[in-house]
């Protein structure tokens, strides 16, 4: 067991190159997940840093809690003046969107990855949802602007569908590893989490707000540890009570977000900061948890998938998932460009793993190969894509 000290400067000088990335990543236009992972896999086992690490456990529980953190403070800085006028089209894209998008992945994995139908959906499942909020960094920091509609729609998509990717996943993986279970059976499973999940983050949101206005704390510092507190107690009564916890944090941080309260913004600034925190060691885990001498044996067909999902799978769900004529075509397009993929496929793709599914180390390899591709193309391209489809607040409207 190595020392604590040495322990301590290792995640010393790991977090500090992820800040200094986050600078550097701005300038060259490529996001910084991309250099986090990046970083990651340098100091892991098959890089320089030579950091051996094969706990998918402990991987999954990293990537639990970070998500937990990122989407309270997502739901912090949800305008819901902004998101009330596309509530409709933001829940059609982050449910109907991702099912198809499963579907239609799957469905192609099944043909060029010669995967079982149960396995091919699996995959689907696990690359199913964006990580929109990543995008939004390149944006502020090249000055793009967009559209009014677009912004709280993309960050609305990227808060809600994380929890059904995570039901998908988890409830293809009961199939797999448990043959005689029918697909009818996790359907009021999917009703429960969802309900549960909306109801029980309302009220405990509209309990941590009041708490927030009428308890008195002896010491400034402890109201940022109260505050934490209550985000926790909301995940995990929501997650022990049956319902998505992912769905209640989203919904209490919406809540507490768009409520009065003393020492708000304080708050506010402590979650955002945390957020920064558990998103950068989210990353920095699943680059070591990665063999990248694993990843070229999988990268013809990973590529091949990468380039369906962006090109065929995203762009069919947009269009099929927005059906009105609300969105002009240039901007269905620009939503299915966003269509950014991060680091919750990667944590997705260690629940099969750990539940001994046959085709799990190929999927988890797959997917690892299928984020990075998504980011370098997709994630260094947002800008351009905006111009050349006019969907900047000064462009005009078609």
């Amino acid at each position: 067991m190595p020392k604590p000290e040495l322990i301590l400067l290792v995640a010393g000088v790991l977090l500090l190159l992820s800040v200094l990335a986050t600078k550097l990543g701005g300038r060259l236009g490529v996001p910084g997940l991309l250099l986090f992972l990046a970083i990651g896999m340098l100091a892991g086992s098959d890089g320089p840093g030579g950091i051996w690490f094969d706990n998918y456990a402990l991987a999954q529980f990293v990537g639990t809690v970070a998500l937990v953190f990122i989407l309270y403070s997502g739901g912090l800085f949800t305008r819901w003046s902004a998101v009330r006028p596309i509530l409709g089209p933001g829940l059609s894209l982050a449910s109907v969107g991702v099912f198809i998008t499963m579907l239609a992945t799957g469905a192609f994995a099944h043909w060029v990855l010669k995967l079982g139908w149960l396995e091919a959906l699996l995959l689907g499942a696990i690359v199913s949802s964006t990580d929109a909020s990543a995008v939004f960094g390149i944006l502020r920091e090249r000055a793009v602007r967009l559209r009014k509609p677009l912004r709280p729609l993309l960050e609305f998509e990227s808060g809600t569908n994380d929890p059904m990717a995570v039901f998908l996943t988890v409830g293809l993986t009961l199939l797999l590893t448990q043959p005689g279970m029918s697909g009818w059976q996790i359907l009021p499973m999917f009703v429960q989490q969802m309900l549960l999940g909306l109801l029980l983050g309302y009220g405990l949101g509209r309990a941590s707000v009041w708490l927030l206005r009428h308890l008195r704390l002896s010491f400034d510092g402890l109201y940022a540890v109260f505050s934490l507190t209550l985000m926790l107690l909301v995940f995990s009564l929501t997650a022990v009570l049956g319902g998505s916890g992912f769905v209640a944090v989203y919904v209490a941080g919406v809540v507490v977000g768009n409520s009065d309260f003393p020492r708000k913004t304080a708050l506010a600034s402590f979650h955002e900061g945390l957020s920064w925190l558990m998103e950068i060691g989210m990353f920095l885990t699943l680059g070591l948890l990665v063999f990248p001498s694993q990843l070229p044996s999988v990268a013809p067909s990973a590529i091949l998938l990468a380039l369906f999902l962006m090109l065929v799978a995203r762009p069919v769900a947009v269009w099929l998932s927005l059906p009105t004529p609300r969105f002009t075509w240039n901007e269905k397009a620009f939503i299915a460009w966003v269509g950014l993929r991060g680091a919750i496929p990667i944590v997705l793709a260690t629940f099969p793993l750990l539940a001994g599914v046959g085709a799990a180390q190929q999927i988890f390899n797959v997917t690892f190969f299928v984020v990075l591709f998504s980011v370098l193309v997709q994630g260094t391209t947002l800008p351009l894509a905006a111009r050349w489809l006019r969907v900047r607040a000064d462009d005009e409207l078609p």
